[in-house]
């Protein structure tokens, strides 16, 4: 009964450190977000694009979403689901490009200026004198400083 419970315990412990961590997290926002963002993009389509769009595509007085081929092969609302992809694409596209941008700033922003080669080398030579003085001086006790 104790090693169920701990068993049980433990698999709680795990799924809430997978659940709680910064990725899944900002996962399910981004689904959720995802999901809101197609629902507009599928109104916009419908009711602004696919409007503008009917008097070029209509056959014999149909209506866009009507539109079939043979038995039950809807080609308007396959066209309206082209539609919304080519619209999420884009918009996809131009967010990750900004992104990378962005990234690009702030990782030149972030990387320090390389350091003068003549501060450098005037740094290792003071630090081989400081171990060549702290040598001569542990071999020869007469040479050490008052």
């Amino acid at each position: 009964m104790v090693r169920a419970r701990r068993r049980a315990s433990g698999f709680l412990k795990d799924f809430q450190d997978f659940a709680l961590k910064g990725n899944v997290v900002d996962l399910a926002i981004a689904v959720i977000i995802g999901g809101a963002f197609g629902k507009i993009v599928t109104s916009f389509v419908e009711d602004v694009v696919m409007p503008l769009i009917n008097p070029l595509v209509s056959l014999a007085g149909k209506d866009w979403r009507t539109i079939t081929v043979g038995p039950g092969i809807a080609l308007g609302k396959f066209l309206g689901s082209i539609v919304d992809f080519v619209i999420i694409a884009l918009v996809l596209f131009v967010a990750i490009q900004a992104l990378q941008k962005f990234k690009k700033k702030e990782e030149v922003a972030a990387e320090p200026p390389p350091p003068d080669p003549n501060l450098v080398a005037q740094e290792r030579l003071t630090g081989a004198l400081d171990r060549l003085t702290q040598t001569l001086e542990s071999r020869n006790p007469q040479f050490e400083k008052d």
